[in-house]
C-alpha cells in the first residue's frame, strides 16, 4: 500500500493507492474521492456489539467502509488539521475521534483507561488499535512526536492524539487549587516510560472557548 499526505498541517488530505487485493478500512464519511475501479463495502466491523462499543464509548462511527483495490482513495477528517501514518506492530492507543483509517488487519477496540481517566477531558475510554499494519490518525492542528526514554512528560488532556506501548500515564493537576481553577490548564496527563507520545498543537476546547463569546446571542 502506497500513500501520501498533502496540504499539511492545516488541511491535510490522505491519498492511498491500493493494488489489486489490497484494502483499507476508514471511518464512515471520511472518503473525499476514489477511482471507479475501487470497490467499497460498508459493515459494522466486530459485529453489532463491537460496533456499538466503538460508537457509544469510543466516539467513532458505527459503520466502517472497506475500500478494495485497485485504485486510489482520498480521505480526510471533518475538521482542519493534520494526518499522520503510524506503523502498528502490537498496540497503539489513541484519543477518541482521532482514527481516520487503517489496514484492514488492524483491530480497533475501546479500552477502559481506568478510573484515572474519569476526570480527563478525553473521557474514560481510549481507542486501542491492535495488530500489524499502518494506522492513520487525524488531529486538530499539527501533530508533534515526543519520544520518551524513561523520562516523564506532562500533556494537557485536550492536546493528546496517541501514545505507544511501553508508556503508562496518570491524570493530575498542576499547581495548586488556584492554578487549576483560574490558570487555564486544569487536568493534565503525566506520561512515563519508553515510547512515543503524539500531541496536537491546537485544542478544540480552546478554540470553542475563544469562539463562543464572539458569536451573536439570540434575543
Amino acid at each position: 500500500m502506497k500513500y501520501k499526505i498533502e496540504h499539511r498541517p492545516s488541511f491535510s488530505l490522505l491519498e492511498v493507492e491500493l493494488d489489486a487485493g489490497e484494502s483499507i478500512q476508514a471511518e464512515a464519511g471520511a472518503m473525499v474521492y476514489m477511482d471507479p475501479t475501487v470497490e467499497i463495502v460498508t459493515k459494522a466491523k466486530g459485529g453489532l456489539l463491537g460496533a456499538l462499543k466503538r460508537s457509544i464509548l469510543g466516539g467513532e462511527s458505527f459503520f466502517v467502509n472497506i475500500f478494495k483495490g485497485p485504485g486510489k482513495v482520498g480521505l480526510a477528517p471533518g475538521y482542519p488539521g493534520d494526518i499522520i501514518g503510524l506503523e502498528v506492530n502490537g498496540k497503539l492507543y489513541a484519543q477518541s475521534g482521532a482514527f481516520i483509517a487503517a489496514s484492514e488487519d488492524i483491530d480497533i477496540d475501546v479500552k477502559l483507561g481506568g478510573i484515572k481517566t474519569v476526570i480527563g477531558r478525553e473521557g474514560l475510554f481510549l481507542l486501542e488499535l491492535r495488530g500489524r499494519g499502518i494506522a492513520f490518525l487525524s488531529s486538530y492542528g499539527g501533530i508533534q512526536k515526543i519520544s520518551l526514554r524513561g523520562e516523564s512528560l506532562i500533556v494537557d488532556t485536550s492536546h493528546l492524539v496517541a501514545f505507544t506501548e511501553g508508556i503508562d500515564f496518570t491524570i493530575k493537576t498542576i499547581g495548586g487549587l488556584k492554578s487549576t481553577l483560574f490558570g487555564g490548564e486544569g487536568f493534565v496527563f503525566e506520561f512515563r516510560g519508553t515510547g512515543d507520545v503524539y500531541i496536537q498543537t491546537r485544542s478544540l476546547d480552546g478554540f470553542l472557548s475563544w469562539l463562543l463569546p464572539h458569536l451573536p446571542s439570540s434575543r
